[in-house]
């Protein structure tokens, strides 16, 4: 049976282009922000990727006045369409030098549609999905992501998000998942503070890194999460 590998770990995860970076305007319309968090597992869409460990994350988001590289339009009352790219670039990455895996660098196109507080959300991947092969070295781009998730107010400058998300990976049925999160977040100061109960249903003989890693942990378990991001 296929393991897992583990992929994300200080990673940089970039929207379209940019660099982390304070906002900034430029002539034509580009505005370009970035985010730091710090968490005690990172997660990403229920999987661990830092083995239950705490990492820094760091992100940035580069938007182009003419539309070029995302859109978010109102098209009716409280409904919106948002359409862009994600890039997710792993420095100094190896992955294609491991037996059955191939570069980790992942292209996923994405649109949204937002009513009033609730979000469906598909991304789909233009490339291999972080080095991800099938067993006979079948490619896995073409896999998707889809997520339904919304933001409440509960009062006293809480939010309450509840999310549910697929992860279907093309010629590698061990590695497809059903994810959730129930997310409570209040900000302070500037910084955003949140604690999340995070689970998925993965494959328990798939998401495990293995004897390379030298871990037996099974990354897709249960578990709580705590976090602080700061926008700039």
């Amino acid at each position: 049976m296929r393991k897992s590998t583990l992929l994300f770990s200080g990673s940089l995860m970039l929207t379209c282009l940019g660099a982390l970076a304070p906002a900034v305007q430029a002539q034509q319309g580009t505005t370009l922000t970035g985010n730091a968090a710090m968490v005690s597992d990172y997660r990403y869409r229920g999987i661990s990727q830092t083995r239950f460990g705490p990492a820094l994350q760091v992100g940035a988001d580069l938007v182009h006045g003419s539309g070029a590289y995302a859109d978010k339009t109102e098209i009716a009352k409280d409904i919106s369409v948002d359409v862009g790219a994600l890039r997710y670039q792993y420095g100094g990455n190896k992955l294609g030098s491991v037996k059955g895996y191939t570069d980790a660098n992942t292209t996923e196109l994405y649109a949204a549609l937002s009513y009033g507080v609730a979000t469906l959300k598909l991304s789909r991947a233009m490339t291999d999905l972080f080095g991800n092969l099938g067993p006979k070295g079948q490619s896995s781009k073409g896999s998707t992501y889809i997520d339904l998730s919304a933001t409440l107010d509960v009062g006293a400058g809480i939010s309450f998000t509840p999310h549910l998300g697929r992860q279907n990976v093309e010629n590698v049925p061990d590695a497809s998942y059903t994810d959730y999160s129930f997310t409570l977040n209040k900000e302070y100061s500037g910084v955003v503070f949140g604690l999340s109960l995070v689970g998925t249903d993965a494959s328990e003989s798939f998401y495990v890194p293995g004897p390379a890693a030298k871990s037996s942990q099974f990354l897709g378990k249960t578990g709580l999460v705590i976090s602080a991001k700061y926008n700039f």
